[in-house]
Formats: C-alpha cells, structure tokens, sequence
C-alpha cells in the first residue's frame, strides 16, 4: 500500500505525511526503510519519546492540538507544527524557538468543519490577528491547515477542502505574496485523500491506510 500511496500522490506533487500515533517504533522503521521520512505524531510525550529512539533524518510534524506549556519538549527538533490556531499558542513557539536557536515551521490551522469538537481559527480571527503573528521573528508560517467533518458526504467534504483552498489563496494573495516558501495547504486523510488532493492539498495525513486501525 505504501508504494501505490506514495506514487499516487508524487504524481500529483503532494507530500505524504505518515501517522504514526499510538503505534510502536517497530512500524514506523517498516516504512523509514521504505523510504518514507515525515511522520505525524499528536501527542508530545509519544513524540519526544519517538524522536530519542529512530534515526535523526526522521522529520517530525505535530499535528494535533497542542498545549503551550509543552511546546518547549519539541522545540528543539520539530519540522512542521500543523496545528497553530492561537496568537498565544505562535507566541509560545517563537519563544521556545528563540531559546534553541533556530526557527519553527508553522501552520496555520483553520475551522473548516461545522463539528463543535474542531480546533481553529475563523478565518475572521485569523486575519484580526495575522500582522502579530507574520511579526513573529522565529516563527515561518509555511501556510495552512485544516480538518474536515468526519462524514461520509463527500459534497461536505468538497465544499470544506475548497473553502480552505479558498482561505490559503486569499492570505497568498494579501499577505504572503512574497514570501516564496508559503505553499502548504494541509489537508486529507485516509478516507478523503483523493478528494483532498484533486482540491488542491500540498500535504496529506495518512495513518490508518499505511498502519492499520488505532488501537
């Protein structure tokens, strides 16, 4: 599955982002030694333990929704921050970034789905916000994220995947026209990624498809 995954979405010049939560490093190395090097985690403990025992040119992304007083465990390391839906929380990332030196790839997760359960920014709130957050000096907002309801009306899913398409377009075309390096659009999972990729997602979040079902 993994090899059929991965051609179809290099086909379609999209990243694959393997989800690797609440399995055991044993699975994640099956698919490392078949190539795959960005892994998806949502929780930090999981993560920080994850990191310490597989190979360094793993690169990590947290994708669930984090807390700011954790934010400093994955600092030092983490790729990609998926899940940025707060000024507070990017403050919280700059900081801890600044500490290590470096500068943290960033997100910006936006609420396309009506499911009071999703995290996110309205689009509103994210543009009442965005001069504070694009002045962040140790944060890179690479672009954006978003989760769909979990329906099984693929027309929802289409409507929510092209609003967010929508959104990225709008915040390119006003606020990150220059910046070259602003070209993620997040979105897609293992049972949407095909409609995902056809509206336009750079990156999707596949784990059940690669792994097999939580446990």
């Amino acid at each position: 599955m993994y090899t059929e995954l991965k051609n179809y979405l290099s086909s379609h010049q999209v990243e694959l982002v393997a989800v690797s939560k609440t399995k055991p490093t044993s699975a994640i190395t099956e698919l490392y030694d078949q190539g795959q090097r960005i892994f998806g985690e949502n929780r930090v403990q999981e993560l920080v333990s994850k990191h310490e025992e597989l190979p360094k040119d793993i690169q990590w992304h947290m994708i669930g929704s984090l807390q700011k007083n954790k934010v400093k465990y994955i600092a030092p390391f983490i790729s990609l921050i998926h899940s940025v839906g707060s000024l507070d929380l990017a403050k919280t990332i700059n900081k801890e970034a600044q500490k290590n030196d470096r500068s943290i790839d960033v997100l910006l997760q936006i609420k396309i789905a009506q499911e009071e359960t999703k995290a996110g920014y309205s689009f509103e709130n994210l543009t009442s916000e965005l001069e504070e957050l694009i002045a962040l000096e140790h944060v890179d907002i690479r672009g954006v994220m978003g989760m769909g309801t979990f329906t099984s009306d693929e027309e929802v899913t289409i409507m929510e995947f092209g609003y967010l398409k929508e959104c990225f377009h709008k915040l390119k075309d006003k606020h990150f026209s220059t910046k070259k390096n602003f070209t993620e659009i997040s979105m897609g999972m293992s049972g949407d990624y095909k409609l995902a990729v056809e509206a336009g997602s750079t990156m999707v979040r596949i784990g059940s498809l690669l792994f097999g079902a939580r446990y």
